[in-house]
């Protein structure tokens, strides 16, 4: 009962922050990777603005280098719900000479999102980016209020933020500033798991185990793909696998896994002693990777 209770609670914290935002900003989107916190929250907005539709557009920054799976998934789900779905690409950032394309033993297109994300919310003047993360996920994204505040060049002050008591939310912003909120942040990985199993909500195949042909480095598992950097010697081998977090091929280690139902998901991680984020391979280049990123602009 207990748990009933919590996962009702943290579902009706999220629905109160979906409302606020519609109340408080003219121009909302929910940034949507395709992987299992996105999904929820499109569940979330279902939830808080029933019967009618959802009322902002879904923005994905294609890195291009994403698991079919999830592109996949994508097209169904925005299709089935008559959702709106904006792309905005890596690629054409890196064709206009905007950003530089990294090379080498570990090189990904992660970091670059950044660049095409502010494009996107300058292009299309949006004024708050509803997105996935959590507290429990990263230290940067646990130093994040609920609505935080970016300012115009999108950049973010972990140093200057406004307080958020009594669950009260101040959504004004100066011009050219934007804010990214985060209705599930105070969720946990298995919080957002036991709601999946809950609401019986679709995820894309790649969270529960199949046989992929993969590589092993610095003790972490890497797909095969013509998108990910491998040395001679690194041998390709099948194994039985899956995916607890959901970037792009070259930011996203699997873990060896035979949980193929979302009941046998939710006991592995309840039994886990390693964090969602250790299958990041990105926020491996520093202790302080995702902060850095974050201060530049990155979600």
């Amino acid at each position: 009962m207990s748990t009933i209770l919590k996962t009702n609670a943290l579902e009706s914290e999220a629905i109160y922050i979906f409302r606020e935002v519609i109340s408080q900003f003219d121009k909302p989107v929910l940034l949507f990777s395709g992987g299992k916190d996105s999904i929820t929250l499109v569940r979330l907005a279902q939830k808080a603005f029933f019967p009618a539709k959802i009322p902002f557009p879904l923005l994905h920054v294609d890195t291009g280098h994403n698991f079919p799976e999830t592109i996949a998934f994508r097209d169904k789900l925005v299709a089935e719900l008559g959702l709106e779905l904006i792309v905005r690409n890596v690629q054409d950032a890196i064709d206009e000479g905007k950003v530089v394309e990294e090379t080498g033993k570990y090189s990904s297109r992660n970091s670059l999102q950044t660049t095409t994300l502010l494009d996107a919310i300058e292009e299309f003047k949006f004024d708050a980016c509803i997105g996935g993360a959590r507290r429990d996920e990263e230290k940067a994204r646990a130093k994040e209020r609920i609505f935080s505040v970016r300012d115009d060049f999108g950049q973010w002050d972990e140093k200057n933020q406004r307080p958020e008591l009594f669950d009260i939310l101040n959504g004004k912003i100066e011009n050219g500033q934007n804010v990214r909120v985060f209705p599930i942040s105070n969720w946990t990985e298995l919080d957002v798991w036991s709601y999946i199993e809950q609401e019986q909500i679709e995820i894309p195949s790649i969270y529960f185990s199949h046989k992929r042909k993969v590589f092993l480095r610095d003790g972490m598992i890497w797909s095969h793909s013509p998108f990910v950097y491998q040395e001679e010697d690194e041998q390709i081998e099948e194994r039985i696998v899956r995916f607890r977090t959901v970037g792009d091929m070259s930011c996203t280690a699997a873990v060896d896994s035979y949980a193929a139902t979302i009941q046998e998901v939710v006991g592995e991680i309840r039994s886990s002693t390693i964090s969602e984020r250790g299958a990041r391979i990105d926020d491996k280049r520093s202790e302080a990777a995702m902060e850095k990123r974050k201060q530049q602009g990155y979600f």
